[in-house]
């Protein structure tokens, strides 16, 4: 029986083809506590010399792994000879030499590499391992497009995981959590998941997953928060979580797209603190940033979303300099109305219309700011949206009263 003398392994933990390797016994003092980073997801301070090919690996360097393997013909070198490489000859070896876990283990990468048609049976396997082979099949159940099949599997899985692979059992709740919102899956079951994936993945490793559940909780909370302060603080709290990982300089769009997220959280929150009016300033500054990022020809549709929210958020966060942000703003509306075509997007067309309207009206251009908002209502009307219609007949109205009062840039009606 080809068992593992060391257990748990740090299966599925990392990439491949670090996440398939296996560790061999060594006697070397360090070897305890690089395991234990390992299995935390952290790269170790101090490697043992018989894990070198190991480090190689996570460094993605396969031809320094390759040399730092030991040339044998033992079953445990040459299955992670046949991870780092997917030799077609090694794996027939493997077929013959191989039962137990170490045959498990073989199976799970063959099926992986395209090399078997069917994950291995999970009779014999136990703890991480029984966990990798479960993952396996329900990587082959998605396929055959089971989704209650694949569910069932990520359940047995976290089951098996979670005694000796904490990480790996989080890594796990996060894939579970994935696949239901993907097929529209319990909100509370994905949110109680995701929730467990932060739980068990530590804060000092395993960042890119941590960072993809602390993602994907922020955008359940905030799409589910309906104007609830803690929800959407617990949102923010999350997408501050995920960019200690996805950074500028490393992960460009997965941070604009974060900051423009954090932004509208922020934005969502009820104004009626004193602390709001800092948090509408820094909503202000993560659309900036998210706009550093996106480019108006290589990412047209995010960058004239984020430019809208941006305008919207000019015209309606406090500020010492009301004017220049509005003056700002009305210049990305205008901006944002040259690019628009209001035959195959008039809804749009007549939002951003209203928008407008509603920003010259607060600078008390009432004239062209009626001329905008007639506009608009006449898209609205033709939509037959009879809610925005009355929205904006109420700011015509309210410019109606101001302009015969004399009481000129008081307008506040709130965005169609």
């Amino acid at each position: 029986m080809n068992q593992l003398a060391i257990r748990p392994q740090p299966l599925g933990i990392f990439a491949l083809p670090a996440g398939y390797l296996v560790l061999p016994p060594t006697d070397e003092p360090c070897a305890t506590t690089a395991l234990a980073a390992l299995l935390r997801g952290t790269t170790p301070t101090e490697w043992p010399q018989a894990w070198q090919f190991y480090a190689h690996a996570l460094d993605g360097n396969i031809t320094a792994a390759l040399e730092a393997l030991p040339l044998s013909p033992e079953p445990l070198a040459v299955y992670n000879r046949y991870v780092l490489t997917g030799s077609h000859t090694d794996h027939l070896a493997l077929h013959i030499m191989l039962d137990g876990e170490l045959a498990c283990l073989h199976g799970v990468a063959a099926f992986t590499m395209g090399q078997r048609q069917e994950p291995p049976p999970i009779d014999s396997a136990t703890g991480e391992i029984r966990a990798l082979c479960l993952i396996a099949h329900a990587a082959a159940a998605i396929e055959q497009n089971n989704l209650c099949a694949a569910d069932h599997y990520f359940a047995e899985a976290i089951a098996a995981a979670t005694p000796v692979s904490p990480t790996l059992a989080g890594q796990i709740y996060l894939n579970r959590a994935e696949l239901a919102m993907q097929t529209g899956g319990e909100v509370a079951l994905i949110t109680q998941w995701l929730q467990q994936a932060l739980h068990l993945i530590p804060t000092e490793g395993g960042l890119e997953m941590r960072a993809r559940a602390a993602v994907q909780l922020g955008q359940i909370l905030q799409e589910h928060a309906a104007g609830q302060r803690g929800a959407l603080q617990a949102a923010v709290r999350c997408y501050q979580e995920a960019l200690r990982f996805f950074q500028r300089e490393t992960h460009p769009l997965e941070f604009a797209f974060i900051q423009n997220n954090l932004a509208l959280a922020y934005l969502a929150m009820p104004m009626t603190e004193a602390a709001d009016r800092l948090r509408g300033a820094i909503a202000v500054q993560s659309l900036r940033a998210a706009l550093s990022i996106y480019d108006p020809d290589q990412h047209p549709q995010e960058w004239m979303s984020t430019r809208l929210n941006l305008a919207n958020a000019l015209q309606y966060v406090h500020s010492a300099r009301p004017a220049e942000h509005l003056l700002e703003a009305i210049a990305i509306y205008e901006d944002l109305l040259r690019r628009r075509d209001p035959t195959t997007d008039p809804a749009g067309y007549a939002r951003i219309l209203t928008n407008l309207g509603n920003a010259l009206a607060h600078l008390g251009i009432f004239a062209e700011a009626r001329e905008r908002l007639n506009a608009a209502a006449a898209l609205f009307a033709q939509l037959g949206d009879e809610t925005a219609l009355a929205m904006v007949q109420e700011l015509l109205n309210n410019i109606a009263t101001c302009e015969a009062q004399g009481d000129y840039g008081s307008i506040s009606t709130p965005t169609v």
